[in-house]
């Protein structure tokens, strides 16, 4: 299988990729610490990943534009350093088009609407392309009304929520995006699975400083960083994950053995109630609103999982904001402040140990400045279902 010229076989500090996704956890002292561990990777550009994921996306059946759209929004997450969302999870997608379960040609529309809301039916396709459909609604509905807010039923996983926020910023808006997601999170005080990790972005745009883009799973970490974990035969960090029984575990595989994801904050002394409402929020805007599954009744990502029975609803839900700054005030005058916020925020005197204080959206804006001049690390697992996917479908990668 050839990678091409920039194809290299080296190591990676896994430590820098997870501590730039602001990926730590609270040891028994109290400090945070960043995970460290080493793995192999391969490194392809970012022509080669999307050419191949852009082809793949076409032979499973979906137009050039969606294909193009879907391949932009899944390498958004590998170029930014989310490498859990990214190509990692093309054949998820076509597991899930294999199983009937996705609509590679849907009629999204919107079936419910007023002037500043409105309803999206994805019509089973891929969240990749749904979402960017419904973000530009709530872009286009507070152009104008000011404000615009879009509730989305029967989708699938959306690729990373920060993409779909950021599309706002061009636009001087500030973007609000979130998505359920199938149950792997038990509530505080629960052993039963009911909520997904559910994340949120919000983008606020800057004037001559970044933008601010704040993007996190409502648990304590995400599914995929599990993922990443079992690929390197690792241990989880301490209040991540818990035993069928509801116990602390440090089994990365303990989501097979019947355990649960702890939401943010991981346990009740440490604010776990917090993380299971701010996950219940995302489940009841992106679902109940819309009419799309919730809570344990939310399809599953992984195509050889049964759907749920009795389900309320159709498929995933996802819900969009955009937010016009001048319809609160001047755009010019927001940004400046804007500005002022974040390099004072940045000039904010760091712990012992610590370098500097981040502002959301820092870590990957810098990854993708490496990555798109580097090209993108890829860990050998996946190099090689990547590969087993070309040839599936005579694609080179």
């Amino acid at each position: 299988m050839e990678a091409g010229p920039q194809s290299v076989l080296h190591h990676i500090n896994i430590q820098e990729v997870l501590f730039s996704r602001w990926s730590a956890t609270t040891s028994r002292t109290g400090r945070l610490t960043a995970i460290n561990y080493l793995a192999f990777m391969q490194t392809f550009s970012y022509d080669q990943l999307y050419q191949f994921t852009f082809n793949i996306f076409k032979v499973i059946g979906c137009s050039d534009e969606d294909a193009n759209t879907a391949a932009v929004v899944l390498l958004s997450a590998d170029v930014r350093g989310i490498d859990s969302h990214g190509v990692a999870r093309l054949s998820g997608y076509v597991r899930l088009k294999d199983a009937g379960r996705i609509n590679a040609s849907p009629q999204i529309k919107i079936v419910h609407e007023t002037p500043s809301t409105a309803v999206v039916d994805g019509d089973s396709g891929l969240g990749l392309v749904v979402a960017p459909f419904a973000m530009q609604v709530a872009i286009d509905k507070a152009k104008q009304c000011g404000t615009g807010w879009v509730s989305v039923r029967n989708s699938n996983h959306f690729g990373i929520a920060g993409y779909h926020a950021m599309q706002a910023l061009k636009h001087d808006m500030i973007g609000i995006a979130m998505t359920n997601a199938s149950a792997l999170v038990a509530p505080t005080f629960s052993i039963e699975k009911m909520l997904g990790t559910n994340p949120i972005a919000v983008a606020i745009p800057a004037g001559n400083e970044p933008a601010f883009v704040a993007d996190f799973a409502t648990t304590t970490a995400a599914n995929g960083k599990l993922e990443i974990l079992q690929r390197k035969n690792a241990e989880a960090p301490y209040g991540w994950v818990q035993n069928k029984n509801g116990e602390p575990s440090t089994d990365a595989n303990e989501l097979k053995n019947g355990g649960a994801l702890l939401p943010l904050g991981s346990d009740r002394e440490h604010g776990s109630h917090k993380g299971y409402a701010l996950g219940a929020i995302v489940d009841i805007f992106s679902a109940v609103l819309s009419g799309a599954s919730y809570g344990p009744w939310v399809p599953p990502f992984p195509a050889y999982i049964p759907m749920p029975e009795n389900m309320p609803g159709q498929g995933l839900g996802h819900f969009f904001g955009a937010m016009r700054i001048d319809a609160f005030r001047p755009a010019e005058e927001f940004k400046q402040h804007m500005d002022n916020w974040i390099s004072r925020f940045k000039k904010a005197k760091p712990a012992e140990g610590y370098e500097k204080v981040l502002i959301p959206g820092d870590p990957e804006r810098e990854m993708e400045v490496t990555r798109m001049k580097e090209g993108i690390p890829i860990v050998d697992s996946v190099v090689k279902e990547l590969g087993e996917l070309g040839e599936k479908f005579k694609v080179k990668l």
